[in-house]
């Protein structure tokens, strides 16, 4: 309490560059020469660092929540000096002392040992030799009580070396109560508070008062505006090291000479201002992010601290290079597509479920294993020329699935061009057609006099092609015209049965492989000839209405930021969304009687508990949207960016890759406190009635050992079978779980690995299983069910539209290939498997076999029925390429 402090953080943020806060920590008893010193060093630091530090005045007992969320649980100001002569308190470590805590907000002050310093509205903590009591007043919350027990936790394991036990008093309960009897023991015995009288605080008013001041020639000059608008900023001047000092001394004696002791110093620099100084200002003009270089920085940083003697080992080492986004989503799942349509949903047949148009809405639900149950993902899309009633109307009845499934699905809502990679690699192959089919689209054009341009497959278009691969690739209907071309992509032009392909300069090989891919989605039975940018014909340029200017520069998307958590205070009637940021957050920041919202700029991740009330559960996406127009860290969000709606207990891992995630802490039941005290006692968590589901680590590899183990996320090849919609192993497989009779073989047997996009394979141990509430979502895949309306979790299509899409696949089977970009397998060892008739292994078989490798189907076959279908031995198949062996299974519906 005797000292100041400098504390220096630095962060390396995604962009590349580094990010220091500098605040200088001011003891209640620290000297004014010392305070004064802190402040001119802090201003020398910065220079140090480049003169792009954000600096911060921290008082002690009113320190600002960014600081105090670098000493998790608390700080706890001892009393004293260090080494300054000023006094120093001498502790004998023999001798426990008993303390008393208050704890208010994020802060610890410890307080005189005696009953009056107790009251109704905060918690307290006394710490005696063999026990820790928290004295829980009548009017704190849940969560003040919960966030306390960190405090608890943090006193045990310091000063008692985590043995000592914890009990919790709660206010009003009398000496019948024996720990409650114990405390009140250490007063003296029981007596009431007396109850604290308002106290009216002087610095509070109504509306704040916003003066600007110039530090001009060692003076503070008074500026007086109308409005406060960013122009008023001079930003044409360079200031210089000796300025900067001069204007802190002056903003200490501003505050010194208003005897204004609760008020931050916040300090900062033409291009790095701060959020919160920026929003001071009726406008802020959007102006590119300056950059500190990584390298430069850590440079400095490591000067900094080598001359303190400090170890600067591997803080010069290099930011990691940027890599492509990852889904972090299961790829083998099985998915529906619902179109909306008259204030109802059509379900779409399996070959069309990828075929979006832009005046149309869309619900889509995507059902995959999880660690310990299936995982459910439903979403509404919104084309960009959709009416405003059908947006409504897609809300609701896919608010209503989410309902239904008892809240345990994760709700996206979605726009066109703003799609995340999840929706991508969940299609894998996708297309969005000019015009739209629902009658409510149709109604709005004609009543407003608009052409319809609705995509005709015999008319003339043009489609961009774009996507990372087979398992994440787009055609995209643009305008007929050249301008629409982009030397970065490929396009499919097509008049009738005249097709062009166009690739342009700055393409890759893999996107021309791509367009062949398109080609035979969007044209299937046509030829093409293939225009190079620069060398094109006379009649590709006609049918785009002559040549013109075109871009060249790759269309951007929104990138992911570092993320920022929120905690929600929950509006009322009229009262606008209110927000506080949590600094260097955790899991254990979710509270579970609270919403919070993560905020990764490209993505917006709407978090609820399962503590909080129905009505708020129903009105969490309404939140995210107001959390988007609110657009707290000024960072330009766009209102079509993505939200996520997830439920306590339903993770994703799409969502807890931002934590250190234990699956166990949100299993737990009963409310925040209950379960830390638990946890405190040392009991455990409890209630846990369920396996801890893992969180898997990527390490940017597959440990998948064998790729045609894949059903949904095949490699490509120029040679691979080409499928109207979807890949071939997965229209195969999903013949069973589209059949009435046969059960659900979507998710593959547990030989199979789970396959994650461009990334590691998770390691699980424990075998799946099914709450109650994830069996009624997904009861409906196995047993065939009515479902009338979107208030029911629905069930695979059961019509015919699978099998035909099995027969025309088999049919083009002869003149086409699969090559699946394996070596050669060694023979198969039949030995010890079971034998089986084929009309029960086949992919439309009405009594399939179940409990087998649905990838290995044809090894279960007798070896004389093998050799009656196949027309060879077991040995002599498994001597031929991987791409002939699939070519084979396929057109005997074995793969």
């Amino acid at each position: 309490m005797g000292d100041s402090y400098i504390i220096l953080k630095t962060t390396a943020l995604k962009n590349g560059s580094l990010r220091h806060d500098i605040h200088y920590w001011i003891g209640k008893d620290t000297s004014q020469d010392e305070s004064g010193t802190a402040a001119i060093l802090t201003v020398e630091l910065d220079a140090a660092l480049g003169g792009r530090a954000v600096q911060y005045r921290e008082i002690q007992g009113n320190e600002t929540d960014k600081f105090l969320s670098y000493f998790r649980p608390c700080i706890m100001p001892q009393p004293g000096g260090v080494a300054s002569g000023f006094k120093h308190v001498e502790v004998n470590e023999q001798e426990h002392e008993t303390r008393l805590y208050v704890c208010t907000g994020n802060r610890v002050v410890h307080v005189p040992f005696a009953r009056s310093s107790l009251n109704h509205d905060d918690i307290f903590i006394l710490d005696t030799k063999s026990k820790i009591f928290q004295f829980n007043g009548s009017n704190s919350s849940i969560q003040e009580r919960a966030k306390a027990l960190e405090v608890v936790q943090y006193i045990k394991d310091t000063f008692h070396e985590g043995k000592c036990e914890v009990a919790a008093v709660e206010d009003g309960r009398l000496m019948a109560d024996a720990e409650a009897g114990e405390f009140w023991g250490f007063f003296g015995g029981f007596a009431p508070l007396p109850r604290r009288a308002p106290v009216e605080d002087n610095e509070k008013y109504e509306e704040t008062v916003f003066k600007l001041l110039c530090f001009n020639q060692g003076k503070l000059e008074p500026i007086n505006y109308e409005s406060l608008l960013h122009e008023l900023l001079k930003t044409n001047k360079t200031t210089s090291l000796q300025e900067r000092k001069s204007a802190s001394e002056a903003a200490e004696k501003l505050l010194s000479d208003d005897n204004r002791t609760k008020t931050h110093v916040i300090k900062v620099i033409e291009g790095f201002e701060t959020v919160m100084f920026k929003s001071k200002f009726k406008e802020w003009p959007q102006t590119p992010d300056l950059k500190l270089s990584s390298e430069d920085g850590r440079g400095k940083v490591a000067a900094l601290l080598k001359r303190q003697g400090l170890n600067v080992k591997g803080l010069m080492k290099a930011a990691p290079a940027k890599e492509e986004p990852q889904a972090y989503i299961d790829c083998t799942g099985s998915l529906q597509v619902w179109r909306i349509n008259d204030k109802d949903k059509i379900l779409l047949p399996s070959a069309d479920q990828s075929k979006f148009y832009t005046g149309d809405c869309y619900i889509f639900q995507y059902m995959y294993p999880g660690d310990d149950k299936e995982e459910c993902l439903i979403g509404s899309w919104f084309g960009k020329k959709s009416i405003e009633e059908d947006r409504v109307t897609a809300i609701s009845l896919a608010s209503k699935m989410v309902e239904s499934a008892k809240f345990q699905a994760v709700q996206t809502r979605l726009y066109e061009g703003k799609e995340p990679i999840q929706f991508f690699v969940i299609f894998q192959s996708f297309q969005v057609f000019k015009g739209g089919l629902s009658s409510g689209y149709k109604k709005f054009i004609a009543e407003n006099g608009i052409d319809d341009d609705t995509y005709l497959e015999d008319g003339l278009a043009l489609f961009r092609i774009q996507g990372s691969g087979p398992e994440n690739m787009q055609a995209i209907q643009v305008d007929a015209a050249a301008s629409s071309l982009n030397s970065s992509y490929s396009y499919i032009l097509h008049d009738g049965n005249t097709v062009f392909t166009w690739t342009g300069n700055l393409t890759t090989s893999l996107d021309q492989e791509v367009v062949e891919r398109q080609l035979d989605i969007i044209k299937p039975n046509s030829q093409s000839r293939s225009q190079k940018e620069g060398s094109e014909t006379d009649q590709f340029w006609s049918l785009l209405g002559g040549k013109s200017e075109y871009p060249s520069q790759k269309i951007g998307r929104a990138n992911e930021s570092d993320p920022h958590l929120f905690s929600c205070i929950l509006p009322k009637v009229h009262i606008a969304l209110r927000i506080k940021e949590i600094y260097h957050f955790t899991q254990d920041d979710l509270m579970t009687e609270d919403v919070f919202i993560l905020d990764c700029h490209s993505d917006i991740f709407v978090w609820v508990g399962q503590q909080v009330d129905v009505k708020v559960r129903l009105q969490a996406l309404d939140i995210g949207e107001k959390f988007v127009k609110l657009d707290f860290l000024m960072e330009n969000l766009s209102s079509d960016t993505p939200i996520f709606v997830i439920m306590e207990g339903s993770e994703p891992t799409f969502f807890t890759r931002f934590f250190t995630w234990d699956s166990a802490k949100s299993l737990m039941h009963g409310n925040s406190y209950q379960r830390k005290l638990s946890i405190v006692k040392g009991g455990g968590s409890p209630a846990l009635d369920k396996p801890k589901r893992r969180t898997p680590t990527y390490s940017g590899r597959s440990t998948v050992q064998d790729k045609s183990q894949r059903s949904r996320s095949m490699s490509f090849s120029p040679e691979r079978v080409r499928v109207r919609g979807r890949s071939p192993a997965f229209t195969a497989l999903a013949a069973n779980f589209e059949s009435a009779n046969s059960r659900n073989l979507s998710t593959p047997p547990p030989v199979v690995k789970k396959l994650y996009p461009k990334s590691a394979t998770p390691d699980s141990s424990s075998a799946p299983s099914k709450s109650s509430a994830t069996a009624s979502l997904t009861g409906s895949f196995d047993r065939p069910k009515s479902v009338k309306d979107g208030s029911e979790l629905e069930k695979p299509k059961q019509e015919e539209d699978a099998k035909e899409g099995i027969n025309t696949m088999t049919s083009r089977v002869e003149s086409l290939t699969i090559n699946e970009d394996v070596k050669e397998n060694e023979p198969e060892d039949d030995e010890g498997l079971p034998v089986y008739p084929y009309d029960r292994l086949i992919t439309t078989a009405a009594d399939p076999v179940t409990e087998i490798d649905v990838t290995r189907r044809e090894t279960y076959l007798s070896s004389a029925e093998f050799k009656d279908k196949f027309g060879m031995t077991k040995e002599a198949f498994s001597k031929l390429p991987k791409w002939k062996q699939n070519r084979m299974k396929i057109a005997l519906q074995l793969f």
